[in-house]
Protein backbone atom coordinates (compact mmCIF):
# COMPACT_ATOMS: atom_id res chain seq x y z
CA UNK A 1 0.00 0.00 0.00
CA UNK A 2 1.33 3.69 -1.09
CA UNK A 3 1.26 5.84 1.65
CA UNK A 4 -0.87 9.00 1.38
CA UNK A 5 0.67 12.80 1.22
CA UNK A 6 -0.46 13.48 4.75
CA UNK A 7 1.74 10.39 5.94
CA UNK A 8 4.81 11.43 4.47
CA UNK A 9 4.04 14.79 5.85
CA UNK A 10 3.80 13.65 9.49
CA UNK A 11 7.30 11.58 8.97
CA UNK A 12 9.08 14.55 7.59
CA UNK A 13 7.57 16.88 10.57
CA UNK A 14 8.57 13.86 12.89
CA UNK A 15 11.99 13.73 11.73
CA UNK A 16 12.63 17.66 11.54
CA UNK A 17 11.29 17.91 15.17
CA UNK A 18 14.00 15.13 16.46
CA UNK A 19 16.49 16.96 14.44
CA UNK A 20 15.61 20.34 16.25
CA UNK A 21 15.98 18.55 19.40
CA UNK A 22 19.05 16.63 19.03
CA UNK A 23 20.97 19.90 17.78
CA UNK A 24 19.64 22.05 20.55
CA UNK A 25 19.26 19.87 23.70
CA UNK A 26 22.23 16.96 22.75
CA UNK A 27 24.89 18.85 20.71
CA UNK A 28 27.54 18.29 23.36
CA UNK A 29 26.79 14.52 23.02
CA UNK A 30 26.78 14.50 19.05
CA UNK A 31 29.98 16.56 19.55
CA UNK A 32 31.72 14.32 21.53
CA UNK A 33 30.35 10.83 19.05
CA UNK A 34 31.58 12.47 15.48
CA UNK A 35 34.99 13.80 17.56
CA UNK A 36 35.65 10.90 19.60
CA UNK A 37 38.17 8.11 18.08
CA UNK A 38 38.20 4.61 18.16
CA UNK A 39 40.75 2.38 18.49
CA UNK A 40 40.52 -1.34 18.00
CA UNK A 41 42.73 -3.11 20.92
CA UNK A 42 43.50 -7.04 20.31
CA UNK A 43 42.54 -7.02 24.32
CA UNK A 44 39.92 -4.68 24.89
CA UNK A 45 38.34 -4.40 21.67
CA UNK A 46 36.96 -1.44 19.86
CA UNK A 47 37.63 1.50 22.36
CA UNK A 48 36.84 4.97 22.44
CA UNK A 49 38.76 7.96 23.54
CA UNK A 50 38.12 11.08 24.15
CA UNK A 51 39.44 14.02 22.20
CA UNK A 52 41.93 15.09 24.75
CA UNK A 53 43.43 12.10 24.78
CA UNK A 54 43.84 11.84 21.05
CA UNK A 55 45.64 15.01 20.90
CA UNK A 56 48.09 14.03 23.60
CA UNK A 57 48.62 10.57 21.49
CA UNK A 58 49.35 12.27 18.78
CA UNK A 59 52.64 13.91 19.72
CA UNK A 60 56.17 12.89 19.32
CA UNK A 61 56.38 12.14 23.39
CA UNK A 62 53.80 9.75 23.02
CA UNK A 63 54.55 8.36 19.77
CA UNK A 64 58.20 7.33 21.62
CA UNK A 65 56.69 4.90 23.03
CA UNK A 66 55.63 2.74 20.07
CA UNK A 67 59.82 2.07 20.24
CA UNK A 68 59.87 0.56 24.04
CA UNK A 69 59.39 -2.90 24.70
CA UNK A 70 56.75 -3.56 27.10
CA UNK A 71 58.71 -6.16 28.42
CA UNK A 72 62.32 -5.57 27.66
CA UNK A 73 64.78 -8.63 27.46
CA UNK A 74 61.95 -11.34 27.54
CA UNK A 75 61.08 -10.77 23.92
CA UNK A 76 64.45 -12.60 23.40
CA UNK A 77 62.80 -15.81 24.97
CA UNK A 78 58.88 -15.21 24.46
CA UNK A 79 58.80 -14.77 20.39
CA UNK A 80 55.32 -13.25 21.50
CA UNK A 81 56.54 -10.20 23.23
CA UNK A 82 56.60 -8.03 20.83
CA UNK A 83 53.99 -5.65 22.47
CA UNK A 84 54.78 -2.09 23.44
CA UNK A 85 54.21 0.67 25.59
CA UNK A 86 52.12 2.54 22.97
CA UNK A 87 49.42 -0.31 23.56
CA UNK A 88 49.77 -0.69 27.49
CA UNK A 89 49.08 2.83 27.40
CA UNK A 90 46.24 3.51 25.44
CA UNK A 91 45.06 0.40 27.20
CA UNK A 92 45.34 1.52 30.83
CA UNK A 93 43.54 5.07 29.63
CA UNK A 94 40.45 3.41 28.73
CA UNK A 95 40.50 1.16 31.70
CA UNK A 96 40.83 4.18 34.49
CA UNK A 97 37.59 5.85 32.42
CA UNK A 98 35.80 2.90 32.77
CA UNK A 99 36.25 2.44 36.47
CA UNK A 100 35.76 5.91 37.24
CA UNK A 101 32.49 5.99 35.23
CA UNK A 102 31.02 2.49 36.38
CA UNK A 103 31.65 4.10 39.97
CA UNK A 104 29.77 7.39 38.75
CA UNK A 105 27.02 5.55 36.98
CA UNK A 106 26.29 3.50 40.21
CA UNK A 107 27.15 5.69 42.80
CA UNK A 108 25.77 9.69 41.90
CA UNK A 109 26.31 10.65 45.83
CA UNK A 110 29.79 9.95 44.94
CA UNK A 111 30.00 13.42 42.86
CA UNK A 112 32.09 12.32 40.07
CA UNK A 113 32.62 14.72 37.50
CA UNK A 114 33.31 14.58 34.21
CA UNK A 115 36.61 16.74 35.33
CA UNK A 116 37.74 13.63 37.24
CA UNK A 117 37.24 11.07 34.72
CA UNK A 118 38.88 13.16 32.43
CA UNK A 119 41.92 13.59 34.75
CA UNK A 120 41.69 9.65 35.58
CA UNK A 121 41.82 8.93 31.81
CA UNK A 122 45.02 11.60 31.54
CA UNK A 123 46.98 9.71 34.48
CA UNK A 124 46.36 6.51 33.20
CA UNK A 125 47.43 7.26 29.32
CA UNK A 126 50.90 9.30 30.58
CA UNK A 127 51.68 7.12 33.32
CA UNK A 128 54.76 5.55 31.51
CA UNK A 129 55.43 8.37 29.49
CA UNK A 130 59.12 8.33 31.14
CA UNK A 131 59.97 4.53 30.53
CA UNK A 132 63.42 4.39 29.14
CA UNK A 133 65.01 1.81 26.41
CA UNK A 134 63.74 -1.86 26.96
CA UNK A 135 61.48 -0.45 30.08
CA UNK A 136 62.61 -1.55 33.54
CA UNK A 137 66.18 -2.44 32.13
CA UNK A 138 67.13 1.24 31.80
CA UNK A 139 65.80 2.43 35.43
CA UNK A 140 66.17 -0.83 37.43
CA UNK A 141 69.30 -1.73 36.30
CA UNK A 142 71.16 0.55 33.66
CA UNK A 143 70.57 3.52 35.97
CA UNK A 144 71.88 2.07 38.93
CA UNK A 145 74.98 1.36 37.27
CA UNK A 146 75.71 3.96 35.14
CA UNK A 147 74.66 6.77 38.02
CA UNK A 148 75.56 5.57 40.92
CA UNK A 149 75.15 9.24 42.07
CA UNK A 150 70.96 9.02 42.09
CA UNK A 151 70.77 6.95 45.55
CA UNK A 152 68.51 7.22 48.67
CA UNK A 153 66.73 11.69 48.30
CA UNK A 154 68.14 11.56 44.43
CA UNK A 155 66.83 8.25 43.46
CA UNK A 156 65.47 8.19 39.63
CA UNK A 157 62.51 6.54 38.49
CA UNK A 158 60.50 6.66 35.60
CA UNK A 159 57.32 7.63 37.38
CA UNK A 160 59.54 10.66 38.06
CA UNK A 161 60.03 10.87 34.82
CA UNK A 162 56.46 10.96 33.25
CA UNK A 163 55.88 13.91 35.37
CA UNK A 164 58.71 15.41 33.64
CA UNK A 165 57.86 14.13 30.34
CA UNK A 166 53.88 15.08 31.14
CA UNK A 167 55.01 18.73 31.12
CA UNK A 168 57.43 18.60 28.31
CA UNK A 169 54.65 17.70 26.14
CA UNK A 170 51.86 19.44 27.43
CA UNK A 171 54.36 23.26 26.56
CA UNK A 172 56.12 22.11 23.48
CA UNK A 173 52.58 21.10 22.36
CA UNK A 174 51.01 24.54 23.63
CA UNK A 175 48.01 22.16 25.08
CA UNK A 176 47.08 24.52 27.91
CA UNK A 177 44.74 26.14 26.25
CA UNK A 178 43.50 22.64 24.40
CA UNK A 179 42.70 21.45 28.55
CA UNK A 180 41.06 24.73 29.00
CA UNK A 181 38.35 23.97 26.38
CA UNK A 182 37.62 20.85 27.62
CA UNK A 183 36.83 22.63 30.79
CA UNK A 184 39.80 21.28 33.25
CA UNK A 185 40.84 23.96 35.70
CA UNK A 186 44.72 24.62 35.55
CA UNK A 187 47.02 24.41 37.64
CA UNK A 188 44.94 22.19 40.06
CA UNK A 189 43.82 19.18 37.77
CA UNK A 190 47.55 19.27 36.48
CA UNK A 191 48.85 18.60 39.74
CA UNK A 192 46.01 16.25 40.37
CA UNK A 193 47.07 13.95 37.45
CA UNK A 194 50.54 14.11 38.69
CA UNK A 195 49.31 12.61 41.75
CA UNK A 196 47.45 10.08 40.35
CA UNK A 197 50.54 8.85 38.01
CA UNK A 198 53.44 9.09 40.90
CA UNK A 199 50.38 7.30 43.38
CA UNK A 200 49.35 9.07 46.42
CA UNK A 201 49.03 7.20 49.75
CA UNK A 202 46.07 9.20 51.88
CA UNK A 203 45.53 9.62 55.49
CA UNK A 204 42.32 10.96 56.06
CA UNK A 205 41.87 10.09 59.64
CA UNK A 206 45.45 11.11 60.73
CA UNK A 207 46.37 14.77 59.72
CA UNK A 208 49.73 14.82 60.43
CA UNK A 209 50.75 11.84 58.22
CA UNK A 210 48.81 13.51 55.62
CA UNK A 211 51.01 15.24 52.84
CA UNK A 212 49.79 18.65 51.11
CA UNK A 213 48.34 18.14 47.99
CA UNK A 214 46.16 19.86 45.69
CA UNK A 215 44.04 17.32 43.69
CA UNK A 216 41.12 16.77 45.49
CA UNK A 217 39.77 16.87 48.92
CA UNK A 218 39.31 13.67 51.26
CA UNK A 219 35.81 13.09 49.82
CA UNK A 220 37.17 11.89 46.48
CA UNK A 221 40.32 10.29 47.88
CA UNK A 222 39.41 7.19 46.48
CA UNK A 223 40.42 8.98 43.09
CA UNK A 224 43.98 7.90 43.82
CA UNK A 225 43.68 3.82 43.86
CA UNK A 226 42.82 3.94 40.27
CA UNK A 227 45.78 4.31 38.35
CA UNK A 228 48.34 3.73 40.86
CA UNK A 229 46.96 1.95 44.03
CA UNK A 230 49.29 2.22 47.19
CA UNK A 231 47.38 1.06 49.78
CA UNK A 232 46.90 -2.66 47.91
CA UNK A 233 48.42 -2.33 44.29
CA UNK A 234 45.04 -3.57 42.76
CA UNK A 235 44.88 -0.57 39.61
CA UNK A 236 43.96 -0.41 36.27
CA UNK A 237 47.91 -0.64 35.32
CA UNK A 238 48.13 -4.02 36.47
CA UNK A 239 44.67 -5.29 34.90
CA UNK A 240 46.11 -3.82 31.58
CA UNK A 241 49.56 -5.53 31.45
CA UNK A 242 48.23 -8.42 32.77
CA UNK A 243 45.59 -9.15 30.00
CA UNK A 244 47.92 -7.61 27.73
CA UNK A 245 51.13 -9.25 28.49
CA UNK A 246 49.46 -12.66 29.11
CA UNK A 247 47.79 -12.76 25.70
CA UNK A 248 51.42 -12.09 24.12
CA UNK A 249 53.68 -14.42 26.32
CA UNK A 250 50.83 -17.63 26.10
CA UNK A 251 50.16 -17.54 29.39
CA UNK A 252 46.84 -18.35 31.02
CA UNK A 253 45.41 -14.56 32.41
CA UNK A 254 43.06 -15.73 35.56
CA UNK A 255 42.02 -12.37 36.80
CA UNK A 256 38.83 -11.02 35.62
CA UNK A 257 39.17 -7.23 35.45
CA UNK A 258 35.46 -6.79 33.89
CA UNK A 259 33.88 -8.56 37.18
CA UNK A 260 35.82 -6.44 39.52
CA UNK A 261 34.41 -3.19 37.74
CA UNK A 262 31.20 -4.65 38.04
CA UNK A 263 31.28 -5.21 41.88
CA UNK A 264 33.82 -2.24 42.16
CA UNK A 265 31.93 0.59 44.66
CA UNK A 266 33.35 3.33 47.12
CA UNK A 267 32.52 2.00 50.36
CA UNK A 268 32.82 3.95 54.08
CA UNK A 269 35.75 2.14 56.00
CA UNK A 270 35.91 2.41 59.84
CA UNK A 271 39.23 4.03 60.97
CA UNK A 272 40.21 5.33 64.35
CA UNK A 273 39.27 8.75 66.12
CA UNK A 274 35.95 7.95 64.52
CA UNK A 275 36.78 9.11 61.68
CA UNK A 276 35.85 7.58 58.49
CA UNK A 277 37.76 6.71 55.24
CA UNK A 278 36.12 6.23 51.49
CA UNK A 279 37.70 3.20 49.61
CA UNK A 280 36.93 1.23 46.17
CA UNK A 281 35.79 -2.15 47.62
CA UNK A 282 34.51 -5.38 45.86
CA UNK A 283 31.95 -7.92 46.82
CA UNK A 284 33.01 -10.46 49.63
CA UNK A 285 33.70 -12.93 46.55
CA UNK A 286 37.98 -13.12 47.72
CA UNK A 287 38.50 -15.53 45.09
CA UNK A 288 38.60 -13.01 42.27
CA UNK A 289 40.82 -11.12 44.71
CA UNK A 290 43.40 -13.95 44.99
CA UNK A 291 43.46 -14.63 41.46
CA UNK A 292 44.73 -11.10 40.80
CA UNK A 293 47.79 -11.48 43.47
CA UNK A 294 48.09 -15.24 41.76
CA UNK A 295 48.48 -14.10 38.46
CA UNK A 296 51.15 -11.39 39.18
CA UNK A 297 53.27 -13.98 41.13
CA UNK A 298 52.70 -16.13 38.32
CA UNK A 299 53.95 -13.60 35.81
CA UNK A 300 56.68 -12.90 37.36
CA UNK A 301 57.97 -16.49 38.11
CA UNK A 302 57.58 -17.49 34.54
CA UNK A 303 58.28 -14.63 32.47
CA UNK A 304 59.61 -11.22 33.98
CA UNK A 305 61.87 -13.41 35.58
CA UNK A 306 63.23 -15.76 33.91
CA UNK A 307 66.36 -17.06 33.70
CA UNK A 308 67.05 -16.24 30.11
CA UNK A 309 65.15 -12.90 29.65
CA UNK A 310 67.14 -12.01 33.10
CA UNK A 311 70.53 -12.45 31.55
CA UNK A 312 69.89 -11.25 28.35
CA UNK A 313 68.64 -7.79 30.01
CA UNK A 314 72.23 -8.21 31.81
CA UNK A 315 73.99 -8.96 28.46
CA UNK A 316 72.25 -5.35 26.94
CA UNK A 317 72.96 -3.74 30.52
CA UNK A 318 76.56 -4.36 30.21
CA UNK A 319 76.21 -3.05 26.43
CA UNK A 320 74.87 0.11 27.71
CA UNK A 321 77.06 1.31 30.68
CA UNK A 322 80.40 0.67 28.02
CA UNK A 323 77.95 2.54 25.34
CA UNK A 324 76.78 5.45 27.65
CA UNK A 325 80.22 7.59 27.28
CA UNK A 326 79.90 6.96 23.41
CA UNK A 327 76.56 7.76 22.53
CA UNK A 328 75.50 11.65 22.09
CA UNK A 329 71.76 12.95 22.08
CA UNK A 330 71.05 16.71 21.22
CA UNK A 331 68.88 18.03 23.87
CA UNK A 332 67.51 21.86 24.86
CA UNK A 333 69.66 24.58 23.44
CA UNK A 334 71.62 22.40 21.27
CA UNK A 335 73.48 20.93 24.62
CA UNK A 336 74.18 17.11 24.31
CA UNK A 337 73.62 14.24 26.48
CA UNK A 338 74.83 10.91 27.17
CA UNK A 339 72.14 7.96 27.61
CA UNK A 340 72.43 8.54 31.75
CA UNK A 341 72.39 12.05 31.61
CA UNK A 342 69.38 12.49 28.88
CA UNK A 343 67.45 11.95 31.90
CA UNK A 344 67.85 15.47 33.08
CA UNK A 345 66.56 16.83 29.95
CA UNK A 346 63.53 15.75 28.13
CA UNK A 347 64.27 16.90 24.57
CA UNK A 348 66.91 14.18 24.59
CA UNK A 349 64.92 11.94 26.34
CA UNK A 350 62.51 11.97 23.67
CA UNK A 351 65.10 10.15 21.56
CA UNK A 352 66.09 7.60 23.53
CA UNK A 353 64.41 4.60 22.81
CA UNK A 354 65.31 0.79 22.38
CA UNK A 355 66.99 2.03 18.77
CA UNK A 356 69.78 2.41 21.12
CA UNK A 357 70.22 -1.52 20.52
CA UNK A 358 70.58 -0.63 16.57
CA UNK A 359 72.53 2.72 17.38
CA UNK A 360 75.51 0.44 18.64
CA UNK A 361 75.24 -2.53 16.77
CA UNK A 362 75.81 -0.92 13.30
CA UNK A 363 77.98 2.01 14.54
CA UNK A 364 81.74 1.34 13.23
CA UNK A 365 83.32 3.71 16.13
CA UNK A 366 85.90 1.57 17.48
CA UNK A 367 85.10 2.88 21.32
CA UNK A 368 82.16 1.07 20.45
CA UNK A 369 83.97 -2.35 19.79
CA UNK A 370 83.16 -3.91 23.64
CA UNK A 371 79.23 -3.01 23.63
CA UNK A 372 78.92 -4.23 20.14
CA UNK A 373 80.69 -7.67 20.50
CA UNK A 374 77.87 -7.95 23.53
CA UNK A 375 74.64 -7.21 21.58
CA UNK A 376 76.06 -9.57 18.67
CA UNK A 377 76.81 -11.97 21.09
CA UNK A 378 73.23 -11.82 22.00
CA UNK A 379 72.08 -12.38 18.49
CA UNK A 380 73.66 -14.97 17.84
CA UNK A 381 72.39 -16.73 21.15
CA UNK A 382 75.89 -16.85 22.97
CA UNK A 383 74.28 -16.06 26.30
CA UNK A 384 75.99 -16.53 29.37
CA UNK A 385 75.00 -19.58 30.61
CA UNK A 386 72.79 -20.09 33.88
CA UNK A 387 74.32 -22.24 36.47
CA UNK A 388 71.32 -22.28 39.06
CA UNK A 389 69.03 -20.40 41.02
CA UNK A 390 67.98 -20.64 45.11
CA UNK A 391 65.10 -19.22 46.55
CA UNK A 392 65.48 -18.09 50.21
CA UNK A 393 63.42 -16.34 52.61
CA UNK A 394 66.05 -13.94 53.80
CA UNK A 395 68.15 -11.60 51.53
CA UNK A 396 71.64 -11.54 50.60
CA UNK A 397 72.82 -8.17 50.62
CA UNK A 398 76.26 -8.31 49.29
CA UNK A 399 75.85 -10.52 45.49
CA UNK A 400 80.11 -10.30 45.63
CA UNK A 401 79.98 -12.33 49.27
CA UNK A 402 77.56 -14.61 47.49
CA UNK A 403 80.24 -15.16 44.44
CA UNK A 404 82.55 -15.94 46.32
CA UNK A 405 80.87 -18.53 48.50
CA UNK A 406 80.11 -20.51 45.21
CA UNK A 407 83.65 -20.39 44.23
CA UNK A 408 85.52 -21.06 47.58
CA UNK A 409 83.70 -23.82 48.85
CA UNK A 410 84.36 -26.82 46.27
CA UNK A 411 87.48 -26.60 47.23
CA UNK A 412 91.01 -26.84 44.43
CA UNK A 413 89.51 -27.65 41.45
CA UNK A 414 92.11 -27.79 38.20
CA UNK A 415 89.53 -24.92 36.53
CA UNK A 416 89.92 -21.69 38.72
CA UNK A 417 86.73 -19.52 38.80
CA UNK A 418 86.82 -16.30 40.04
CA UNK A 419 83.86 -13.93 40.70
CA UNK A 420 84.71 -12.14 37.29
CA UNK A 421 83.60 -15.07 35.46
CA UNK A 422 79.78 -15.15 37.52
CA UNK A 423 77.21 -12.93 37.69
CA UNK A 424 74.53 -13.01 40.29
CA UNK A 425 71.09 -11.48 40.52
CA UNK A 426 68.98 -10.97 43.83
CA UNK A 427 65.59 -10.42 42.79
CA UNK A 428 62.49 -9.65 45.51
CA UNK A 429 59.95 -11.69 44.97
CA UNK A 430 56.16 -11.11 46.64
CA UNK A 431 52.70 -10.76 46.41
CA UNK A 432 52.98 -6.68 46.08
CA UNK A 433 53.15 -5.57 49.62
CA UNK A 434 56.33 -7.13 50.49
CA UNK A 435 56.21 -9.35 53.55
CA UNK A 436 53.06 -8.56 54.14
CA UNK A 437 49.18 -10.13 52.84
CA UNK A 438 47.85 -7.51 50.10
CA UNK A 439 44.25 -9.27 50.89
CA UNK A 440 44.31 -7.61 54.34
CA UNK A 441 44.61 -4.04 52.72
CA UNK A 442 42.17 -4.83 50.40
CA UNK A 443 38.31 -3.97 51.77
CA UNK A 444 34.71 -5.81 50.85
CA UNK A 445 31.06 -5.23 50.90
CA UNK A 446 27.94 -7.84 51.72
CA UNK A 447 25.51 -7.93 49.19
CA UNK A 448 22.69 -7.00 52.17
CA UNK A 449 24.93 -3.93 53.48
CA UNK A 450 26.73 -2.29 50.25
CA UNK A 451 27.57 1.14 51.39
CA UNK A 452 29.78 -0.54 54.63
CA UNK A 453 32.99 -2.21 53.88
CA UNK A 454 34.51 -4.81 56.21
CA UNK A 455 37.68 -6.81 55.97
CA UNK A 456 37.70 -10.67 55.54
CA UNK A 457 39.95 -12.81 58.14
CA UNK A 458 42.54 -15.36 56.89
CA UNK A 459 40.50 -18.09 58.46
CA UNK A 460 37.02 -17.40 56.46
CA UNK A 461 39.05 -17.55 53.38
CA UNK A 462 41.38 -20.57 53.36
CA UNK A 463 43.47 -22.56 55.40
CA UNK A 464 45.57 -23.04 52.10
CA UNK A 465 46.87 -19.71 51.27
CA UNK A 466 50.64 -19.37 52.13
CA UNK A 467 52.25 -18.16 55.29
CA UNK A 468 54.64 -16.15 53.74
CA UNK A 469 54.46 -13.41 51.28
CA UNK A 470 58.35 -12.47 50.08
CA UNK A 471 61.05 -14.75 49.36
CA UNK A 472 64.32 -13.88 47.64
CA UNK A 473 65.81 -15.59 44.06
CA UNK A 474 69.06 -15.48 43.81
CA UNK A 475 70.46 -16.59 39.85
CA UNK A 476 73.84 -17.21 38.98
CA UNK A 477 75.22 -17.33 35.77
CA UNK A 478 78.75 -18.46 34.06
CA UNK A 479 80.43 -16.39 31.40
CA UNK A 480 82.24 -19.09 30.51
CA UNK A 481 80.63 -21.82 28.45
CA UNK A 482 83.09 -24.46 28.26
CA UNK A 483 81.47 -27.81 29.30
CA UNK A 484 84.55 -27.69 32.01
CA UNK A 485 83.91 -24.53 33.37
CA UNK A 486 79.89 -24.62 33.48
CA UNK A 487 80.40 -28.43 35.06
CA UNK A 488 82.93 -26.66 37.72
CA UNK A 489 80.56 -23.66 38.42
CA UNK A 490 77.53 -25.92 39.14
CA UNK A 491 79.07 -28.62 41.55
CA UNK A 492 80.15 -25.20 43.15
CA UNK A 493 76.32 -23.98 43.22
CA UNK A 494 74.80 -26.82 44.55
CA UNK A 495 77.60 -27.04 47.36
CA UNK A 496 76.70 -23.66 48.11
CA UNK A 497 73.12 -24.09 48.45
CA UNK A 498 73.21 -26.95 50.50
CA UNK A 499 75.70 -24.99 52.82
CA UNK A 500 73.05 -22.03 52.61
CA UNK A 501 70.10 -24.64 53.77
CA UNK A 502 72.09 -25.84 56.73
CA UNK A 503 72.78 -22.30 57.96
CA UNK A 504 69.81 -21.18 57.36
CA UNK A 505 68.01 -24.38 59.37
CA UNK A 506 70.43 -23.78 62.11
CA UNK A 507 70.00 -19.83 62.35
CA UNK A 508 67.84 -17.74 65.05
CA UNK A 509 66.42 -16.22 61.68
CA UNK A 510 64.87 -19.80 60.64
CA UNK A 511 62.91 -20.32 64.30
CA UNK A 512 61.76 -16.60 64.29
CA UNK A 513 60.35 -17.25 60.85
CA UNK A 514 58.61 -20.26 62.10
CA UNK A 515 56.72 -18.69 65.08
CA UNK A 516 55.99 -16.04 62.90
CA UNK A 517 54.14 -18.51 59.58
CA UNK A 518 52.47 -20.50 63.06
CA UNK A 519 51.40 -17.22 64.32
CA UNK A 520 49.98 -15.95 60.55
CA UNK A 521 47.99 -19.46 60.04
CA UNK A 522 45.76 -19.12 63.33
CA UNK A 523 44.94 -15.73 61.64
CA UNK A 524 43.77 -13.36 63.60
CA UNK A 525 41.90 -13.38 67.23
Amino acid sequence: KIPTLNVWRQHTNFILRLSEWLLSSNFELIAKIISTTVFNDPIHGHIALHPLLVKIIDTPQFQRLRNIKQLGGAYYVFPGASHNRFEHSIGVGYLAGKLAKSLQNKQPGLNITKRDILCVQIAGLCHDLGHGPFSHLFDKKFIPKARPDLKEDKKWTHEKASLDMLNHLITVNNLKPVMKGYRLELPVDLFFIEELIIGKRTYPHDPKKQLEHGGRKPEKYFLYEIVSNKRNSIDVDKWDYFARDCHHLGIKNNFDHDRFIKFARVCEVDKEKDAEEKLICTRDKVGNVYDFFQTRNCLHRRAYKHKVSNIVETMITEAFVLADQHLQFKGSDGKMFTMSTAIEDMVAYTKLTDNVFEQILVSTLEELALARAILENILNRRLYKCVGQFYTKKKINDTEVCVCVCVCLAGDEDINLTPNDLIVNVTKMNYGMGKKNPIDHVRFYRKSAPNRAFKIPRGQVSTLIPGHFQEWLIQVYCKRTDKESLGTARERFERWCNAQVIIYFLSPFFFQNEQEEQEANEGPN
